[in-house]
């Protein structure tokens, strides 16, 4: 392929992408020369696919041909962001937004709206894209959209995934033709400096200085590995961007490739994404029959191959070193540092190594000038940032805002809130790595120096919102378990000291905390982050740590008090029935799985804490609020 015939390609695709991104008048006379009269976008991405979109999907090609619409076009795209609504589907030139669709939904849709002189079905629309009137606001405009900034999912939600032509019509590739028609590596790696671009994978490295170093190390052969293996709980930015637009990672690795003098690069992604595993090799195989990865590329004379690696899902393969070593064939272990990647990394060759978000940003960047992104975000942390947004919030899903969005605009603004008027304690950030931010910490702004500030830290994109009934000492636990179990064992201070931390945290939780536990706790973590060999060891006390900087009362409570503030941890907990409130109506004692609960009708039951096993099946069935823990 040339420039010419990649141009070429943009140009017959970019006006029908561009009509999914305007609503109404100019919309539809813009469609009008594109072919199709509608266009029907349907979430294909992981959280709508397992909502059963892939039905909504097959519903619509069946109606729509029963019907005889040939001039309805349907497009399965990636993440639209709002997963709590899925599956997720927008009508264009309206932009008619129908959320938690179902197949039968799809059909009355098709017969009602689809056809031509049709109107929406307004009872599926999203409440929060209806005006009193009745008339449609686009969902950009929407308190979940108005205030991201999507730079690295740009396209997710608006191309067909596994379509290159979509994907070039939106932009993709036309960085690599300028790059290799215009700019010399120098030229690209300067660009990337300027920009104030960092590595979005968790420690926010400048990226352009890595790849500085890798180009200036000198050697016959060099690779560049993207890490798609994102194992944080809770986390999906990295899965979603492979699954609405894997060419935007191929192109800017191919430009890496350029830029540092590597003709060969592996994408690395846990085989648990099936559905990014899959639109990942069909965006190979499209890329390589376009010639835009293979030999010769856009005619420029320079070579660049790329491969895919599956990761069996161990999440110490995040870690550069080990995710190199399970490529190369090994067990997924860290090695030292120094030498770095940079120097001697994949086949002790010079090796750059980016996060999947780090590289959705290349293109932009190349495209739109350093300054450009320089303007967005906070003096030292320039973009924006993509977070995974999950726990006790009401709208759950992908979020990205420029960095420096304070946290209580993230959870209330675009998040919703928390649901059941809970109130909000902490939130935490990057994962089994990361911290917790409490509720008073609010109006913090994002970015990697001010979360560093107190006590958290970026990671890769995790934020996880935790409510009044959240008892934190039990979220410090549940993190050191995931690490404890991730513990690669290479080394003494993470194998070993992941569970002595875990042992101290369960006697806590058990109600034999002793004050010296507290000591024990600041002692293992220091040596720990100290001596282990990779991130996972150094960084596994944060949550621990983190949490008793801000809820050491919580800890106290555990100790002295053998209490459980949150009533979550079920040795410190008794149930008891309020005499005032209980009506006798027996629900309680006919449910308890032990026979825990003796009373008579319409009289006041009692609870043979005893006997109780915590199990809260009492409370769940009490309709009168009669039931409490403590």
């Amino acid at each position: 392929m040339t420039i010419a015939e990649l141009n070429a390609i943009k140009a017959q695709y970019e006006d029908l992408i561009k009509i999914r991104t305007i609503v109404r008048e100019e919309g539809e006379k813009m469609a009008a020369h594109t072919g199709y009269r509608k266009q029907v976008l349907v979430c294909g991405g992981t959280g709508c696919t397992s909502s059963s979109s892939a039905k909504v999907i097959e519903q619509l090609e069946t109606s729509l041909k029963e019907l005889g619409l040939d001039d309805v076009l349907i497009v399965k795209t990636g993440c639209f962001g709002l997963c709590a609504l899925g599956p997720i589907m927008i009508v264009y030139p309206e932009g008619a937004f129908y959320a938690q669709i179902t197949p039968e939904h799809a059909k009355t849709v098709a017969e009602k709206h689809l056809v031509p002189g049709g109107s929406m079905v307004k009872e599926y629309l999203y409440e929060g894209t209806i005006h009193e009137d009745g008339s449609i606001i686009p969902f950009a405009e929407t308190p979940f959209y108005k205030k991201q900034l999507r730079i690295a999912l740009r396209n997710c939600g608006v191309i067909a995934a596994e379509s290159i032509e979509e994907a070039i019509g939106a932009g993709d590739y036309q960085a690599l033709a300028k790059v290799l028609s215009g700019m010399s590596p120098d030229d690209v790696i300067n660009e990337l400096l300027a920009s104030g671009l960092r590595g979005r994978g968790g420690a926010g490295f400048p990226t352009g200085r890595k790849w500085q170093f890798a180009k200036a190390s000198v050697n016959d052969v060099k690779y560049v590995c993207c890490n798609a293996d994102e194992g944080d709980p809770g986390a999906f930015m990295d899965r979603s961007v492979l699954e609405g637009d894997p060419h935007c990672v191929i192109e800017a690795m191919t430009i890496a490739g350029y830029a540092i003098g590597a003709h060969q690069g592996y994408i690395y992604v846990r085989a648990e994404y099936p559905i990014a595993v899959n639109r990942l090799n069909i965006a190979l195989e499209a890329a390589r029959k376009h010639g835009l990865i293979g030999k010769n590329i856009l005619g420029s004379g320079f070579d660049f191959e790329l491969e895919l690696r599956l990761g069996a899902g161990a999440f110490v393969c995040g870690e550069e070193t080990a995710l190199m070593t399970s490529i190369e064939g090994h067990r997924g272990e860290p090695r030292p540092r120094p030498p770095f990647p940079a120097v001697k990394g994949l086949f002790g060759k010079p090796t750059i190594l980016n996060n999947v978000e780090t590289w959705a940003n290349i293109n932009p960047i190349i495209m739109n000038g350093a300054e450009w992104f320089k303007s967005i975000g906070t003096e030292k942390s320039s973009g924006t940032k993509v977070f995974a947004l999950g726990g006790k919030i009401n709208n759950v899903g992908l979020v990205e805002v420029p960095m420096g969005t304070t946290l209580n605009e993230i959870i209330y603004e675009i998040g919703g809130g928390i649901p059941n008027g809970k109130k909000f304690k902490a939130a935490q950030t990057g994962g089994p790595s990361g911290g917790c931010i409490p509720a008073d910490a609010g109006d913090v702004q994002m970015d990697f120096d001010n979360l560093a500030a107190i006590g958290s830290m970026m990671g890769s994109g995790g934020l996880i919102v935790l409510d009044e009934d959240t008892c934190m000492v039990d979220i410090a636990k549940f993190y050191l378990e995931f690490t404890a179990d991730e513990s690669c064992g290479k080394c003494t201070p993470c194998r070993i000291g992941t569970r002595r931390l875990l042992d101290i945290l369960n006697k806590i939780t058990d109600g034999n905390g002793e004050p010296e536990d507290l000591e024990k706790i600041d002692e293992i973590a220091n040596h720990m982050k100290s001596s282990s060999l990779c991130a996972l060891g150094q960084t596994a006390p944060n949550p621990i740590l983190s949490t008793m900087q801000h809820y050491i009362d919580e800890y106290k409570a555990h100790i002295y008090d053998k209490t459980c503030p949150a009533g979550v941890c079920k040795s410190l907990l008794n149930y008891y029935i309020i005499e005032d409130k209980c009506k006798g109506c027996t629900l309680c004692a006919r449910n308890c799985p032990v026979g825990a609960i003796s009373g008579t009708v319409k009289n006041p039951h009692v609870i043979d804490t005893a006997k109780c096993i915590k199990c809260g099946a009492c409370i769940e069935k009490c309709k009168f609020g009669a039931i409490i823990k403590k």
